[in-house]
Parts: C-alpha cells; structure tokens; sequence
C-alpha cells in the first residue's frame, strides 16, 4: 500500500515535529534491518547446512566404496592365503613322490649310489639343517667294520661339536645298523670323540628298529608315512 502526497506530507512533519515519533519509527527501521540481517544470515546458513548435508552424503558414499574395496581385499588376502596353502601342499607331495621314486630307482638299480646319494641331499639338510656332509676315508687297522684291515668310508657331520655319522640307505636291513655301529667304534678309536649315528633310509626292515634301539642308532625315514 502506497501513501497519498498529503499523508506523505503530514508523515514528514510529524518526523521534524515529533520527537517520540521520529525515535520510534527510527527503532523500526533499525529493527527491520535487523531481522533482514537474521534473514539473511538464515538463508546462508540452510545453504551451508544443504552444503555440508551433500558432503556428508558424499562421504558415506565414499565409505561405503572403501568398505566395499576393504572386504574385496579381504577376499583376495583370503584366496591367496589359499593359494599358497594349496601350493605347499603340491611341493610338498611333489618332493614326497621324488623321494620316493629316487628310492625304488636306487634299489632296482635304475640309478647309481653316487646318484642316490646326491639326491638324497636335501633329505639329510632337511633332517640335520644346514650343516656340511663330509665324506671321510678312515684305515681300519683291526678289521673292525669288516673284520679285516680296509678303508672305511663314512659320512660325518659336524654340528655344534657334536659329531654324527650318516648313512643313507635306500632299504635298511640290521646288518646295516649293525655296520654303522661298527664304524661309529672304528671313529671313536681313531679321532677319540664317540660319535652319534643316523641311518636315513627308504624302506626299514621291521628287525633294523629293534637292532638300532639296542646298539643307539637312530633311523629316520626318508619316505613319510
């Protein structure tokens, strides 16, 4: 609604005129930019509130992205855990079936003791670790081993100043124990330390166990049951 000239006219003099009037409408004047302002300032914050609610959204979104990319890891991690669990299995059954065929190939003469020893080398570092094979030729003056003057070759293993004598067999009988046990006697004479004795063998005669038990040979199966 818009004011006449003479209702203008009589609003300005009341102004010049009347001192009450004029500070009351000067209050309503500065009360209204007031709420203006407020207005204002309520508008710009539901903006910055709609703001911020599209950045929350935005980073639930988000969220849920990297959930969904943390749990397909997971499922990777997982299957690859799998994997290499499937793949130490095969290695080790691949090993097992070579020990084995390396065995039956050496008792049927397929392949030669040299042959089989050297086969059988990651079997004894298996058994004893890392430690050297050395392969000694010791002179049997009395016949101990065989019950006449010879050379007596053995294989010793030295480890932590205990010394082990090795003998691989691919089929193990008493009479192998029983050699061993011999020779272990014939390394104690000529280098004065008592040696430990360990016959790794294929297949173990049931005799060789109650043999080993009582002369203190130890046997260890090449083939796992």
């Amino acid at each position: 609604m818009s004011l006449s000239a003479e209702e203008k006219d009589k609003f300005v003099r009341s102004l010049e005129e009347d001192r009450e009037f004029r500070y009351a409408v000067a209050g309503m004047l500065g009360f209204k930019e007031i709420l203006d302002r407020i207005t204002s300032i309520e508008e710009r914050q539901m903006k910055l509130e709609e703001k911020f609610a599209k950045i929350e959204e935005r980073q639930m979104k988000l969220e849920e992205k990297f959930a969904k990319i943390e749990e397909r890891q997971m499922k990777l991690e997982e299957k690859f855990a799998q994997l290499e669990e499937r793949f130490a299995k095969i290695e080790e059954e691949m090993r097992e079936t070579r020990r084995v065929l390396t065995v039956i190939a050496h008792r049927f003469g397929v392949i030669s003791e040299s042959s089989f020893r050297e086969g059988m080398k990651y079997v004894v570092e298996e058994i004893l670790g890392a430690a050297k094979v050395t392969r000694l030729t010791l002179w049997d003056e009395e016949g101990i081993v065989y019950g006449h003057p010879t050379e007596v070759e053995v294989d010793v293993v030295i480890r932590d100043d205990t010394h082990i004598l090795v003998e691989v067999k691919s089929r193990v009988s008493k009479g192998d124990v029983a050699e061993l046990y011999r020779a272990g006697l014939l390394y104690e004479k000529v280098h004065g330390v008592k040696p430990k004795l360990l016959i790794i063998g294929g297949f173990v005669d049931n005799n060789s166990w109650r043999t080993a038990s009582e002369l203190g040979v130890e046997i260890r199966p090449i083939i796992k049951d």
